[in-house]
């Protein structure tokens, strides 16, 4: 790690195609700014991506980087850090790749507590597909294909987290810069699951859940006398359904990793044909 890289290191010269005024720039300009501050440098980070908008996300990152298949993200960041524990390894997704398809998955990365960072890009619509309804749409949100809305209550990421163990779990706004990279940051340094929800509007099919939606309704956990390591209270949180909320929800200060758990510390990449088999085990685990 170097503690002189900036976070302009991170950008690559590809030129995202985003629409303007995307939310996802704001999230990736955070994600940089945060594996900077934290004294990752490229040639240690390894960006995982699934599909949908933010799928493009590890083509205009400079760093290692896979964009996988549909809700597919979370398997593909556990076996590379599983592989090699000393990268810093971050998963990107959308609301659709990660509450609808990788649903599974992600109460599964979420229980075994792999240290990385899972930030999920949530406009509360399928952008890439021209606006239908997703996961975490509201239950009257009128679409081309539900013009009366999905008649469904939204997936609550954040429960989904804290029901299947988690020990990480904030939620942050694209557009809220200088507190979206420090929550983030927050995620990178806890030692396991990192999870955060980002507010990342939609301009283009979503004018509801609007930047100006968020910053009137946001109220921040950090001004609000919140305290993260006290379950109870990230669960009144969590599960309140009449706010929105930015900030560290709940962290578990006590949880070990599940690398430092199982005693996987060694990079599997350079063992080769010596590889212990109790550490070969733990890797056929998830196949």
């Amino acid at each position: 790690m170097s503690s002189n890289v900036r976070f302009t290191d991170f950008k690559s010269d590809k030129q995202p195609t985003w629409c303007p005024g995307c939310g996802d720039f704001g999230t990736m300009n955070g994600m940089m700014k945060a594996l900077a501050n934290t004294g990752n440098d490229p040639d240690n980070t390894f960006i995982v991506a699934g599909i949908g908008c933010s799928g493009k996300i590890g083509t205009y990152m400079h760093s290692y980087a896979l964009h996988g298949v549909h809700g597919r993200a979370l398997p593909v960041g556990t076996g590379v850090k599983l592989a090699n524990p000393d990268l810093e390894v971050m998963v990107a997704g959308g609301d659709g790749d990660g509450y609808s398809i990788g649903a599974g998955h992600f109460i599964h990365a979420v229980r075994r507590n792999i240290d990385m960072t899972y930030v999920v890009m949530d406009n509360r619509i399928y952008g890439l597909t021209k606006g239908q309804a997703s996961p975490t749409s509201r239950s009257d949100f009128e679409t081309s294909t539900s013009p009366e809305g999905p008649k469904q209550s939204p997936v609550n990421p954040l429960a989904l987290a804290l029901a299947s163990g988690a020990s990480f779990i904030a939620q942050s706004f694209s557009s809220d810069a200088l507190r979206h990279a420090e929550i983030v940051q927050e995620a990178i340094e806890h030692d396991g699951f990192g999870f955060v929800n980002v507010f990342s509007p939609c301009v283009t099919f979503n004018d509801v859940d609007t930047y100006d939606y968020f910053r009137d309704s946001l109220v921040d956990l950090k001004d609000d006398g919140h305290d993260p390591t006290d379950y109870e209270a990230a669960k009144s949180v969590i599960l309140d359904s009449e706010k929105e909320y930015q900030g560290v929800m709940y962290r578990d200060e006590n949880a070990v990793p599940y690398g430092e758990a199982h005693g996987v510390t060694e990079d599997m990449t350079e063992i080769g044909e010596g590889a212990p088999e109790d550490a070969m085990d733990l890797v056929r685990e998830f196949y």
